[in-house]
This record gives structure tokens, sequence and C-alpha cells, in this order.
């Protein structure tokens, strides 16, 4: 709750803050859930606690594997209708998502213009400002303009300043989840016997190899944000106006993991990997990324470097997704064939991976002998 009120800042509602101690169960149906969503949003801000319930109408924006998000809409008594965005975190999702490191960063990322204000917390979510917007979907990524337009606002994400160790937190984390995911039990005889080929000494030897290469690259260090996939990016198409926003993986990180992490989702929900950006597509945004008003005065030794950079933190970003999906597979009541997606990302890591190194090492070679 400390957190929480410093992340608040000057800038959010005149709303006042009050201690919610509600946990609501994210299992329930929304008409069951309703009642509770009520009774939080009395509880959290005072000039709603004397409404009708009758005031409050609650419907689902959307609900990913981690989140359910939630628009309440309140007629005020002047008969205003404001709306607020409720998001309930997944069951379990602590085990790989540092809360208190994203509440801290939503303070300043807020202050900068990115994502929602936010309003309030409670145990297992927050209360955000509601951003008036449609949620992409992955084929708009693809879309000159947009790639443009996300490109540059990532730019300008990575420029913000969060406070506190600027320390890469990528490898702690997947050698964090490695230990975790290795060491797991399941019940379920058919969840068992896929885990069970899993050889999890190549798949640690993988992540040693890839971690040397990509040390060698020297990539920026950026405050990132980790999870750039369509459903992380929204779109008021009359204003024109780009918001990327849920920032729970977000830490400091490589520039170009965020970039070939972002990359990675191109090919959308259905993992069709042959959606990945043609060499034409990258240099298309890494022109707007490295220079958002002068595109077109990129030289090509930036755009070969960043190239590189961003095709082989692609490699790690499959090593992280297939590992925090075991973790899930073992902790998430979600009905989701996590196990499946390990196998797909760590299949497309192997897949990927020759080809990707290869490119990192003859630039790293040519590198060497200039």
């Amino acid at each position: 709750m400390e957190v929480a009120e410093g992340a608040r800042g000057d800038n959010s509602s005149s709303h006042v803050l009050q201690s919610a101690s509600l946990t609501l169960d994210t299992s329930l149906s929304l008409p069951d859930l309703t009642p509770p969503l009520i009774e939080l949003c009395k509880d959290l801000f005072k000039k709603w606690s004397r409404l009708d319930d009758s005031s409050f109408s609650v419907e689902t924006v959307s609900g990913g594997i981690t989140n359910l998000l939630l628009k309440v809409s309140v007629k005020e008594e002047d008969g205003n209708e404001v709306p607020v965005t409720v998001r309930l975190y997944g069951p379990n999702t602590d085990y790989v998502i540092n809360r208190e490191r994203e509440l801290q960063a939503i303070k300043y990322l807020s202050a900068a213009g990115f994502g929602a204000k936010l309003l309030g917390v409670f145990q297992n979510g927050m209360v955000q400002s509601f951003i008036n917007a449609r949620t992409l979907i992955p084929q708009d990524m693809r879309e000159p303009k947009l790639a443009a337009e996300i490109a540059k606002q990532l730019h300008k994400f990575h420029r913000v300043d969060i406070p506190g160790s600027k320390e890469p937190q990528l490898w702690n984390d997947i050698f964090k989840f490695y230990e975790n995911a290795s060491t797991l039990h399941f019940d379920d005889i058919e969840k068992r016997k896929k885990y069970e080929t899993i050889l999890f000494k190549e798949v640690y030897n993988e992540v040693v190899e890839i971690k040397e290469l990509t040390d060698l690259l020297n990539a920026p260090v950026v405050f990132a944000h980790n999870d750039l996939l369509s459903g992380n990016l929204m779109l008021n198409d009359d204003e024109e106006k780009l918001y990327i926003i849920d920032f729970e993986y977000g830490s400091y990180s490589y520039r170009g993991y965020d970039i070939g992490n972002h990359f990675n989702e191109y090919a959308g929900y259905d993992c069709d990997y042959s959606l990945y950006p043609s060499k034409d597509e990258q240099y298309h945004f890494f022109r707007h990324y490295l220079q958002p008003d002068k595109p077109h005065e990129v030289s090509d030794k930036d755009l070969e470097a960043l190239y590189v950079e961003s095709n082989t933190y692609m490699l790690v970003s499959h090593l992280f997704w297939a590992l925090w999906a075991l973790i899930q597979a073992k902790m998430s009541p979600i009905d989701f064939d996590y196990l499946g997606y390990f196998f797909l990302r760590y299949d497309e890591f192997k897949r990927r991976k020759e080809k990707a190194c290869s490119l990192a090492r003859s630039y790293l070679s040519g590198q060497e002998s200039r």
C-alpha cells in the first residue's frame, strides 16, 4: 500500500486512496463478480460510497492469460458518468511478476504520459483511469504507419528514467525462472510425462551460451516494457493516438531484447512465426525508433547494429517465455496449454538459433577487424 501511495504521485485523480484489503475472486462469472466489484469501488473512492448499486455498470474489456480487465462505469450524483478500469491479477502470477517493481515504475511512466493513471490498489489488482481506445490485434502491428508510431513511442518509453538500480534484470529473471521451472512436480500424469521429456541440462547450456553471446553485443540498457504484444497497445482511431499499457514485466533490460520480443509478437496468439518481420520491415521500425524526427537520416551502420542486436535477443525472448510457461503450467489455474507453449517457444528458439547466432558472430568478428 505504501508503494501504491507513492506511485499515485501528484498527477492522479483527487480520489482518496483508502486501505482496500479486499481480494476479488477471479474465477467468478461477471454477474457474480459485479457486487464485490461495486463494494471495492465504494471502499476505494469515498465520493461513490453513498451511491446506489444501480449507478454502477460493469463490462469485460479483455481477459488475457495473466490478467482480467474490467470497465466500471459510475453515474455520479451530478449525472456525470465516470469510467475506470479495474485490472485483476491472474492467480499465482506473483511467481513471475514483481508487483512492487511494477507499482514503482507506474508513477514515473504515468508522469511521462504512458499508460493509464493509477487511482487505487487492492489485494489482487489495481484501479486505473479508463483509456478510450481499442486494443490492437497482431496484424495491426505490421501496418507501416502504426509500426512507425510504435517505434517512436518505444523510443520515448526507453528514455524514461526510473529511480533505483539500473542493473538489467533480464538474466536474473531467466535464471530464477530456470531454477523454479526445473524442479517442478506435476500430479497430472499427462503433464508429468510431457514435463519429464524436457532436457533441463540442455536448456541451461543454451541459456548460458546465448547470454555469453549477447553480452558481447554491449546492447544499451534501458527501462524496457518487456511484453510489447498487440494486447498491450491501444489506439484511439479518431485522434490517431497510440497508448503503451500494462507494465507488469517492465524492468531495466536491453534495448534489443524489448525490440526482438516485440517482433516475436508479430506471430500473434496462434504463434505463427512465419509472420516474423522481414529485414525491410525491421529497418522501417529501426529508422523510426533511432531517429523519430529524421528516420531517413539513420546510418546503415546503426541499422545493421540494431538488426543484429534485436535478432540475437529475439532468441532470448523465446527462452524467457518458454521457462515462464513451465512455471505457469504448475501455478496457473487458467485453462491454457502452458506445457505445449513451452515446446512451441523452445522449438522456435532452436529453429532460429543457428542463423541468428552466426549473424551475430560474423558481425562481431567484423567489428574486431575494423
